[in-house]
């Protein structure tokens, strides 16, 4: 029997990893011990994502994918029992906790000592995320646990020295603390100097809880649990979907809700018959690349205006000002109140008028003065979520007794962040087409922006991008195939695949034109192929600025030079 390869062993274990999230959604609910939660384990592992570094050895305890993890999760949760997936939940006038983790648009609640409850408005991306991060805590703890005891039963020396130090009630001196830091590293499996690093990170974002040694307490608890689960099946971890979830996911409710709190803004401001292109970024670009200018020129905000890229840098933390200066010409910004979280922007062209342009943004007053393009800007969605708001997007307006009323789209642009395969952080790919990683799925794409519209820029690749199912679901030697076979691959996000199905069901259903004008363009934020290139390794800080205000500029430009 031939032998499957471990691009194929990868692509198996990520839709297994699908299949069994998906079953257990629709059941209800599974135990992190029982046999669903095994099944996620050992796909988890034979993926072996990169993020998750050391996940698969033993011998050593994973800090920066435990960094990773707990930056998106709520504060406390390695010390609950059970943890209950709901859509939304009127909560916000009970005396339980909201948290939102450091790192992710997340909303959740401390229900108990013992319980945790997310509220689940993004859709299965928003899930299958979840629950990667807590099998990823779990193979953790049970490695911990591992290095708690030894043959015998009895604690480990190791283990030891390091509960001396929770039980000491008091804070360390230089001395203590380093003889902890040491005493921890020798149990992690890690050096000196790393334990150090990230033990003084979750001092700093952890300060709420209290205390010293929230590394030392996190890790204990960890390995605590699985020593509870092992005493009473009633400490067994626990997962649950509620009836509501599910449903709040097949009728996409909070999609329905976004796009209905959009065309009624497009209706109010009377923009409805306009042209409409649809841009989907982060919130600062386009209003930098139209406003910042005219607002350093204009109104004398402070910031150097010569240089394109240091002027949309010195304008990054005056932000309210420019969208003052901005709302004058035609910008309106409106914060997501439907619970999905995409912030939106409109901006009315046919108000730019009197509004100075950088000289190296290229538009055309006479085209903007007789088309009147109208701009909706949308923030993020956050993977399968795409689909959702897309396709509530392009749906026509229902104008009962009258007919359904089509929007007049012109354009849909993406500008987002991947991961990228042939080349380094920073770098430019543009999609000539979406495949989705663990399945059949795939969508050609007449893409509207060319290696031509990026003449300065070198690092400049186009081809396929892969859709994953998350930013902890990438295997390797799934990517690597994907690189060097015949779909030679670029790069690697979430939201492609799902932006581009919702876009060709509105067409097939005559919502919009067959030829809407299509951008994809993506800056390269890691590289998944290479060690210490991953999103693990952290953001990319300043170095994202010109990748991100070109692409902007070139879209900006398509729509309006």
């Amino acid at each position: 029997m031939e032998q499957l390869t471990e691009s194929q062993k990868g692509r198996i274990a990520i839709r297994t990893f699908k299949t069994t999230a998906d079953a257990v959604v629709l059941r209800g609910y599974y135990k992190l011990c029982g046999n669903s939660g095994q099944t996620l384990e050992r796909a988890l592992k034979d993926i072996s994502p990169e993020i998750y570094g050391t996940m698969t050895d033993p011998r050593i305890i994973e800090l920066d994918g435990l960094e990773y993890v707990l930056d998106r999760l709520p504060v406390g949760l390695e010390e609950c029992k059970r943890v209950v997936l709901t859509a939304e939940e009127d909560m916000e006038d009970t005396s339980f906790k909201k948290i939102l983790p450091p790192k992710r648009r997340r909303v959740s609640y401390r229900v108990g000592e013992n319980d945790m409850c997310f509220v689940i408005t993004r859709g299965l991306s928003e899930i299958y995320d979840i629950l990667t991060h807590m099998t990823f805590l779990y193979i953790e703890a049970k490695k911990i646990n591992a290095k708690m005891f030894d043959a015998e039963g009895n604690p480990t020396q190791k283990w030891l020295d390091i509960v001396k130090y929770l039980e000491l009630g008091k804070k360390l001196t230089e001395k203590e603390l380093d003889q902890a830091i040491w005493n921890l590293s020798v149990f992690l499996g890690q050096t000196y100097h790393e334990t150090k690093e990230k033990y003084e990170y979750f001092e700093s974002y952890n300060k709420e809880k209290g205390g010293q040694g929230q590394l030392i307490k996190i890790i204990a608890n960890l390995g605590r649990a699985i020593d509870s689960e092992k005493e009473s099946e009633e400490n067994e971890r626990m997962v649950s979907f509620t009836p509501s979830l599910v449903d709040m996911i097949v009728r996409n409710t909070y999609g329905k809700l976004w796009a209905a709190a959009i065309k009624d803004k497009l209706r109010s401001l009377d923009l409805l018959d306009r042209p409409l292109h649809i841009i989907s970024a982060n919130l600062h670009s386009a209003l930098n690349v139209l406003y910042a200018y005219g607002a350093v020129k204009m109104n004398k905000i402070a910031g150097k205006a010569d240089d394109f890229f240091e002027l949309v840098n010195t304008v990054r933390d005056k932000g309210q000002d420019v969208i003052k200066f901005a709302q004058k010409y035609g910008f309106y910004a409106v914060e997501d109140q439907s619970g999905s979280q995409i912030d939106w922007q409109i901006i009315d062209t046919a108000k730019l008028k009197p509004v100075v342009f950088h000289p190296d943004v290229l538009v055309d007053p006479e085209k903007i003065q007789n088309e009147e393009p109208v701009i909706l800007v949308m923030d993020y969605a956050f993977g399968t979520q795409a689909f959702g708001v897309m396709d509530e997007l392009l749906q026509p307006l229902d104008e009962k007794p009258a007919p359904p009323t089509k929007m007049n789209v012109r354009s849909i642009s993406v500008m987002g962040k991947a991961g990228i395969l042939p080349g380094n952080q920073g770098d430019i790919m543009l999609a000539a087409g979406h495949v989705s990683e663990g399945m059949p799925d795939n969508y050609p794409v007449t893409n509207d922006l060319h290696r031509e519209d990026f003449v300065d820029y070198e690092d400049v690749y186009d081809g396929t991008i892969i859709t994953v199912l998350g930013t902890s679901l990438q295997n390797k030697n799934v990517l690597e195939r994907f690189h060097s076979s015949n779909w030679q691959a670029v790069g690697l996000e979430m939201e492609g695949s799902h932006y581009q199905r919702a876009i060709s069901a509105a067409i097939l259903q005559d919502h919009i034109a067959p030829d809407v004008k299509l951008r994809y363009a993506y800056y390269a934020s890691d590289n998944p192929l290479k060690s210490g290139s991953t999103l693990a390794a952290g953001s990319m800080g300043k170095e994202g600025i010109k990748p991100t205000y070109l692409i902007t500029k070139a879209i900006l430009q398509k729509i309006m030079a």
